[in-house]
């Protein structure tokens, strides 16, 4: 069924290999920039009629967390992405655009004027993050929104969505997984907001539900993805039960007629990992009874497993990461059954070329370390 065709809203899909979103940490600087690399990385993965999630893009100048991750709000940022659009078309691919923002999972070395970064609430997240230099440093306690921040931030997920038009983008996916800042809202441990955005777990969905409005009224309810890690501890979330608020706000937005669902299964744990427990619950079964519409999932898979979902009706897609990244050519390889490239974890983060563009593709003949 990987090859079977597929509608994801008004996105069509030859096949039901899609990329999943990536963080490579390779924006030309200074501006955050994608660049010639980027170019042609995502058009090496292009495949006709294949689905490339673009890896995660900051909204606006507060959602950085990470070095040399790309932005989509500015002009010179829309130029760089409108040239890895058309590299994807011109392979008769289709690519939608992440957006993203960090909430808490950042450093004041990233926030404009050396700020505190932005959270629902005052909870400094547990662990270290990334510094611009590439080191790390333990996470610093972040400054509660006011209130009237939140509708300012939704208007920043509304302007990317323009810009993503202006991009050529073919879709928006909204970030809604992995501890950042959407996530930091449906949470009890990270959100202990007193107004409309916290308490009740309808508050708590509030802000997802808003952006998911918000970025539908620009690009159509049927070009807006959305993935949710329910299961998933990345980032220090996943502290509570959390199940009940993702039920909530699944079943709410299933009246939408979203193009897809894309749920990380708990097998990784958002950073490329793989969970320990091989008995961990499936996000994709849990949430199927709730989403009538198509669902994407994603974490740990191999061909037989996604074939194993497709075919159980978990889900219509599946999305592959660290295969993607070592398998430029791989709905190709998966199609003929051929070797894989393996992947060098060194390379998944910052750096040149190596491990980003010069991994080989099967010509049938070569043989593949």
């Amino acid at each position: 069924m990987l090859f079977a065709p597929v509608q994801l809203g008004r996105l069509q899909l030859n096949h039901r290999v899609v990329m999943a979103p990536l963080t490579r940490m390779r924006a030309e600087q200074p501006g955050n920039v994608p660049g010639r690399l980027a170019v042609e990385y995502y058009g090496q993965r292009a495949s006709a009629g294949g689905l490339i999630v673009s890896e995660a893009t900051q909204i606006h100048p507060t959602g950085q967390g990470y070095p040399a991750t790309p932005g989509l709000h500015t002009g010179e940022q829309v130029d760089g992405w409108r040239r890895v659009t058309d590299a994807v078309h011109a392979e008769r691919g289709l690519i939608v655009a992440q957006l993203w923002h960090v909430g808490r999972i950042s450093n004041p070395a990233f926030q404009p004027g050396g700020a505190a970064p932005v959270a629902p609430s005052a909870i400094r997240a547990a662990g270290k993050g990334f510094l611009p230099s590439g080191e790390t440093a333990p996470y610093e306690t972040p400054r509660a929104l006011e209130i009237e921040e939140i509708s300012r931030l939704v208007d920043a997920y509304r302007d990317g969505a323009k810009n993503a038009l202006a991009a050529g983008f073919d879709g928006v996916e909204v970030h809604g997984a992995n501890g950042y800042l959407p996530h930091q809202f449906l949470q009890r441990a990270t959100n202990r907001r007193a107004d409309a955005y916290g308490g009740s777990i309808e508050n708590r969905a509030r802000f997802v539900i808003d952006i998911v409005d918000a970025v539908a009224e620009v690009v159509g309810a049927d070009r807006v993805g959305l993935r949710l890690s329910p299961l998933g501890k990345a980032n220090d979330s996943g502290h509570d039960d959390e199940l009940p608020v993702f039920r909530h706000l699944v079943i709410e937005l299933a009246t939408r007629g979203l193009a897809y669902l894309h749920l990380i299964e708990p097998r990784a744990d958002g950073v490329g990992r793989d969970a320990s427990d091989a008995g961990a619950p499936t996000a994709a079964a849990a949430f199927r009874p709730y989403w009538p519409g198509p669902l994407i999932a994603a974490g740990g898979f191999t061909a037989d497993t996604a074939e194993d979902a497709l075919a159980s009706g978990e889900a219509d897609a599946v999305a592959f990461g660290r295969l993607f990244i070592a398998n430029p050519d791989l709905p190709a390889r998966l199609a003929i059954g051929a070797p894989l490239n393996p992947y060098d974890r060194s390379t998944f983060y910052l750096g040149d070329h190596r491990g980003y563009t010069d991994y080989p593709t099967f010509n049938g003949t070569e043989k593949i370390a």
